[in-house]
């Protein structure tokens, strides 16, 4: 599957503080029950977003100029601690979302935001904290992946960031994509180790 690149991209942040938001925080369990991907937008932090009348939360962020148009979230340590619905990660690209900054990750989640295009980036506790501050200020911040920073109104924060995973999403692409960018090398090789063990091939051939 290919996914939208993410390169270079400017957008307002909006900050989520609490530490230990987990996937039924931010995708409830109700939204798993469809045989595809479509609408998981909606279920994206629904009981947060969403009055029990069905109307939007006014006290949400995400429900307030400028952070609805919100691209980056900065959030606290643990984010996306839980089960591992990977609901999660789709519900937010369909929001919107394209990269979300916190201290650290749950693991399964982490993985789940590599496999599907979306940007987690990990960062120091004076650097959160910076960018909570940003984003409370409704300034819009630069995430620029090539240069593995992130540029705001007063600085310049640098994060790291496993080649693979920049690769895969400076190119748009899933661990499949990924794969078959070396398909004649896999050809290759495949042809060459059925030349030397042709009884795969051939099930009559006597193996001694």
């Amino acid at each position: 599957m290919h996914f939208d690149p993410f390169t270079r991209c400017t957008a307002h942040i909006a900050a989520l503080p609490a530490a230990n938001l987990d996937t039924d925080v931010i995708m409830p369990k109700t939204f798993l029950k469809g045989i595809d991907r479509k609408g998981l937008d909606v279920g994206v932090f629904h009981n947060l977003r969403f009055e029990t009348n069905g109307q939007p939360n006014p006290k949400f962020i995400l429900n307030q100029k400028p952070w609805n148009k919100a691209k980056f979230l900065v959030a606290g340590e643990n984010f996306g601690c839980g089960s591992s619905r990977e609901h999660a990660v789709w519900g937010l690209l369909q929001l919107g979302i394209r990269a979300i900054i916190a201290p650290s990750f749950a693991g399964i989640f982490f993985d789940n935001c590599a496999r599907n295009g979306l940007l987690a980036i990990e960062t120091d506790t004076a650097s959160t904290e910076q960018l909570f501050r940003n984003a409370k200020a409704g300034e819009q911040v630069t995430i620029d992946l090539p240069m593995q920073s992130i540029v705001t109104s007063n600085s310049t924060i640098n994060f790291a960031i496993s080649e693979r995973r920049k690769f895969m999403l400076l190119n748009g692409l899933d661990v499949i994509g990924l794969t078959l960018k070396r398909r004649e090398e896999i050809a290759t090789f495949e042809t060459e180790y059925l030349a030397h063990h042709d009884w795969l091939t051939n099930p009559k051939r006597t193996i001694i």
